[in-house]
């Protein structure tokens, strides 16, 4: 049985949480101990189970698709009033990640660092923290597909990482006349291509990318549309599904190819209704 904390205290020890994993994102120092007995001093809470509480929020973090402080192993067992504090948290700042952190700038610095590929994740190679289909139930519940879908500012900051990866790539490669040809179709030319950026292979055959960014874990949702799906199928040769993770840190991406349904579980999430 989860042990029961109060709203108020459940609301303190988030607050104290996202201190924590605001400034370890900012590169800023801190001491959990101390952070720990500090909030002994406002809760009537042992250190055990306040550290267990802070494991506790990494791990609804981790279902919500957002960065988890490091050293707090992600925990379950915990009641859904946790979820609803972390929620309140970050309903409260839609944007806490973005104004002056490090996730908002994927040019600059990180313009010159190489955009780490890994594989697809799976369970052989990379078995989840916890549970994968208790967090994807959390993930479900509180659409956090949608989450990300509404957040053009960190989708645009994603497509603009790929776009700069492609271009270096190709200049690399000794293509300066593909790199200038690369297009940012999304900012360019607006949604509904079913891809992102059209880019080149080396060969100058045609490469078109479509981009998800999260913030969090690797296995995070997202959302795909139809016409997505349909250029896809249509053009299985050149399209690319580039899915950015750990965007809140240092970005990784793996590359998924048609046909998704070898690779994704496909969920209708919603339906045109029309009247009869």
């Amino acid at each position: 049985m989860a042990e029961v904390w109060s709203d108020a205290e459940i609301d303190l020890i988030v607050a104290d949480y996202f201190a924590m994993l605001q400034d370890e994102l900012a590169g800023r120092q801190f001491v959990k101990a101390e952070r720990n007995r500090a909030l002994q001093q406002l809760l009537p809470r042992s250190r055990g189970s306040i550290e267990f509480k802070h494991q506790n929020i990494s791990a609804v973090l981790l279902g919500l698709g957002q960065p988890w402080v490091e050293g707090y192993k992600p925990a379950a067992n915990f009641q859904n009033a946790l979820v609803d504090g972390v929620l309140r948290w970050l309903d409260a700042r839609p944007d806490w990640l973005m104004p002056n952190g490090r996730a908002s700038s994927p040019s600059g610095v990180r313009e010159e660092q190489p955009l780490w590929f890994g594989p697809p994740p799976s369970q052989r190679n990379e078995p989840p923290p916890i549970d994968a289909n208790f967090m994807a139930a959390i993930g479900r519940k509180y659409d956090v597909a949608e989450r990300d879908a509404r957040n053009r500012t960190l989708g645009k900051a994603g497509e603009e990482l790929v776009l700069r990866h492609e271009q270096r790539s190709l200049r690399q490669l000794g293509r300066d006349d593909l790199a200038d040809r690369v297009r940012w179709t999304a900012e360019a030319d607006g949604d509904g291509f079913g891809f992102d950026i059209a880019s080149f292979e080396p060969d100058g055959s045609e490469r078109l990318i479509e981009v998800k960014t999260t913030y969090g874990w690797d296995r995070t949702p997202f959302h795909i549309t139809r016409n997505e799906l349909a250029v896809a199928e249509t053009r299985r040769n050149e399209w690319h599904l580039v899915r950015l993770w750990n965007f809140a840190r240092e970005p990784k991406a793996f590359v998924l190819r048609p046909p998704l349904e070898a690779h994704v579980e496909l969920t209708a999430t919603s339906f045109l209704a029309g009247l009869r």
